[in-house]
């Protein structure tokens, strides 16, 4: 079952009013799917808050990070040579950067 975690609008209410850290599910599937929405942050704390998801993720899990930080494409790049983990995909749209990071299996 996937999870989301938004950090952006929440019952129509402005992430500078309210924060939304409760997971979501996302639907069916065997791997574990996470998407965090951390946009407005800068480093270090995009790969601070993914750091503490993956580590509470099971081996194999998926976890999407939104970001528009201009560092977090290469801050996450080597969070991933770092930590072992694999980073699947880093796509950059208008000044948003999404990367799909799996965990490590070991």
């Amino acid at each position: 079952m996937g999870l989301a975690i938004s950090f952006g609008w929440i019952y129509g209410a402005p992430m500078d009013e309210t924060k939304n850290t409760k997971a979501m599910p996302m639907g069916g599937g065997d791997a574990e799917l996470v998407t965090m929405d951390l946009t407005g942050m800068k480093c270090p704390l995009p790969v601070l808050k993914a750091r503490r998801q993956i580590g509470q993720m099971p081996a194999g899990g998926i976890l999407v990070v939104i970001a528009d930080d201009p560092a977090a494409p290469l801050d996450f790049d080597h969070f991933c040579q770092t930590g072992g983990h694999d980073l699947l995909e880093s796509v950059a749209k208008d000044g948003v950067f999404t990367m799909r990071i799996a965990k490590a299996l070991a």
